[in-house]
């Protein structure tokens, strides 16, 4: 059954779904690093980062984009087919200019971080136009509300991941090219799971709006923005760590103790991911109606859930914090509470803004996305940058960073739908032409 309407609900499934892409990533690294030699799996450590980043970095932008874009043309009742080829030449589009980049710094990337070995950078290409693939699949079948596909997308690649990785770690003569060849490949298995939702007609709505269709151009145009925007947000998301660690010099135990820390902060925006890419294409089609009052709901709603859950996360974080850093990472130093506790306050704070970015896209409002996250990473290097002791600094920039974020988000979103809950017009942005007009309640 399809969309909302899946008889068990589409978080049961996308949960299940991330679980395996977790597990495959967490089993790569584990089986890689307990059957190579040091060298070969640091390798395929650096490869597995760099999967990661090419992926959610920029390909997700690419599922975002697809995804509203099929949303916007279902609420208006036009066939959503002709997004599919629109989304087709910028995923192609994409992956001509990231191959090329990797290109230029192949001698560099293959010596400094792949030990050398060009079969990995082979596999980094190979995952290049793997991610292509999948995230264009899952902006196509997301867009149409059809989490089953969605979450068969997200297992198959986890599955496909795990198993040949476990039979190689079984064969008695591990490779790490092997290795890095069977986790690139997996998410072509994603991507092929997720079309037989494809093949499926759509309901469209008898009223028609009067929007201007989505092109490849305006498509590409808005695609740029969230680009920027995502590679932003993982920077602002995980560059603490980075700089911290050399400024604390010789103290390298207190180092590890706290990229610990930050990892288990981290944990609630890894389980939150699947929000997303189900609130996108909901919020979208009530944008598209022109029911704005439906969007400021559905916010509300998400908003008040993650304020229910980031507040356990943030008590657990200032009480057992400490505690769980040492136990679960082996950690030698025992970080403050009030250092844990407020790397989970601002994990609340990114958790709001992916609540809010879903809002932004649906109206059109890429450019505050971009925008937003600038902001935040501006503001995150400043803070990271000044003199004292490099703790405090991480953590005072993750803090600020991620309440600007959600500042220029909230702020975007106010002008529109604040202004239409007090009956007045709000110039806003066709969420299918990118183009301002004026929105009325």
């Amino acid at each position: 059954m399809a969309g909302g309407r899946d008889r068990f609900g589409p978080a049961l499934y996308l949960g299940g779904g991330l679980a395996l892409v977790g597990a495959a990533g967490y089993a790569f690294v584990a089986l890689t690093g307990h059957t190579l030699p040091p060298a070969d799996a640091a390798a395929a450590a650096s490869l597995y980062l760099l999967v990661n980043i090419i992926g959610p970095g920029i390909f997700a932008a690419l599922e975002q984009e697809t995804s509203r874009s099929v949303s916007a043309e279902i609420a208006a009742g036009r066939d959503p087919r002709p997004v599919t080829r629109n989304a087709s030449i910028l995923a192609g589009a994409l992956l001509v200019g990231v191959v090329a980049v990797l290109l230029a710094i192949s001698p560099v990337l293959t010596n400094k971080a792949l030990a050398g070995k060009w079969g990995l950078f082979a596999a980094v290409l190979l995952s290049v136009v793997t991610s292509a693939a999948v995230y264009a699949v899952r902006g196509l079948v997301g867009g149409r509300q059809r989490f089953t596909g969605y979450a068969a997308t997200l297992g198959a690649e986890g599955v496909a991941r795990i198993v040949p990785c476990i039979v190689i770690a079984a064969s008695g003569a591990p490779n790490a090219v092997t290795f890095a060849i069977a986790f690139a490949a997996g998410s072509a298995f994603g991507a092929l799971a997720g079309l037989p939702w494809l093949r499926r007609p759509v309901e469209l709505p008898e009223v028609r709006k009067s929007t201007a269709p989505a092109s490849a151009g305006r498509m590409a145009r808005a695609l740029s923005f969230l680009v920027g925007g995502t590679l932003l947000m993982l920077l602002a998301m995980n560059l603490a760590p980075i700089v911290v660690t050399p400024r604390l010099g010789a103290d390298a135990a207190t180092a590890a103790a706290f990229a610990s820390a930050f990892v288990l902060a981290r944990v609630p925006l890894f389980l939150f991911a699947p929000v997303q890419a189900v609130l996108l294409p909901s919020l979208t089609r009530a944008a598209t109606r022109g029911e704005l009052g439906v969007v400021r709901a559905r916010l509300r709603a998400i908003l008040l859930a993650v304020a229910a859950i980031g507040l356990a996360g943030v008590l657990a974080s200032f009480t057992v914090g400490p505690w769980a850093v040492q136990v679960l990472f082996g950690a030698e130093v025992r970080l403050s509470g009030a250092v844990v506790g407020l790397l989970g306050v601002s994990t609340v704070g990114l958790m709001v803004a992916q609540v809010l970015q879903p809002g932004l896209v649906a109206l059109g409002r890429h450019k505050i996305v971009t925008l937003a996250w600038a902001a935040g990473t501006v503001a995150l290097v400043a803070l990271l940058a000044l003199p004292g002791d490099p703790l405090r600094a991480g953590v005072a920039g993750q803090l600020v960073a991620s309440a600007l974020v959600v500042a220029v988000m909230l702020t975007s979103l106010y002008r529109v739908l604040g202004a239409s809950r007090s009956g007045r017009s709000a110039k806003g942005v066709d969420p299918v032409s990118g183009d301002e007009n004026v929105i009325k309640q």
